[in-house]
């Protein structure tokens, strides 16, 4: 289940991708089946081992084509182990809402970004990410959990100030906000109630058959109760200096 929508996120073959804070490497591995040379960089060591294995299967079964490469590693957001100007893509997905310092995460990707690279960020949207809040305080007061709710133009005033230029912006995963009102309302930790259990069965039905009639009705919702808030930007090229010192043409 993919956030970034790579219709209006293009990634080229040979691109060097950071999926940064990539989790169970979702984005990862579709950008590795797209022939970039990608990076999956968590904090979690289990999860990084996970990950790892994934990449050496899809190696082995020939789903990633020639020239593509891949390598899953424990780091810090606030500290990339990466010189500057190292990738031409960098996602951070679900990331954000999690970290103190948003925006010395969002200074270290730009720093490792080339000029003209391309960014997507996905954090969980104002509103179904505010219902969850008043339903349950267990949904975000845990360990490692949500510690801020982003309205929009807060994200993207964010990422201006970082020196990125967003291109533009959407919602998704509609049909995800109602199951997590239900954990909210039900327990996040109680999976054996059954208006919780029908509607997880509805997702993974969903997500394995991609049937036409939830695609529609998905997108139709999406601006509405979208789960997650999607932003692409840019990182703009430096105005060239001639010797004297002044922009040039």
């Amino acid at each position: 289940m993919l956030t970034v929508d790579f219709s209006r996120f293009p990634l080229a073959p040979g691109d060097r991708v950071l999926d940064l804070g990539c989790g169970a490497g979702r984005h990862a591995f579709e950008c590795y089946r797209r022939g970039a040379r990608v990076v999956a960089l968590d904090q979690n060591a289990e999860e990084i081992r996970e990950v790892a294995k994934w990449f050496a299967a899809m190696k082995e079964a020939g789903e990633a084509p020639e020239g593509a490469t891949a390598t899953a590693m424990e780091g810090d957001a606030l500290a990339l182990p990466f010189p500057d100007e190292s990738f031409d893509v960098v996602i951070i997905s679900e990331v954000m809402e999690h970290i103190p310092d948003d925006k010395g995460v969002l200074a270290e990707m730009v720093r490792v970004l080339k000029p003209g690279g391309r960014i997507a960020v996905t954090v969980p949207r104002y509103g179904p990410e505010k219902v969850c809040w008043a339903l349950s305080d267990a949904y975000h007061e845990v360990e490692g959990g949500h510690i801020r709710i982003y309205r929009a133009e807060e994200l993207l005033a964010k990422m201006r100030g970082a020196g990125l230029k967003p291109y533009g912006t959407h919602h998704a995963h509609a049909l995800h906000s109602p199951y997590w009102w239900l954990k909210c309302a039900f327990g996040v930790d109680n999976d054996k109630a059954l208006p919780v259990r029908a509607y997880h069965k509805l997702l993974v039905w969903d997500i394995m058959k991609k049937p036409l009639a939830t695609r529609v009705a998905e997108q139709a919702l999406n601006p509405l109760i979208g789960k997650s808030f999607v932003a692409y930007a840019t990182k703009p090229h430096l105005p060239r200096l001639d010797e004297a010192g002044t922009d040039a043409p």
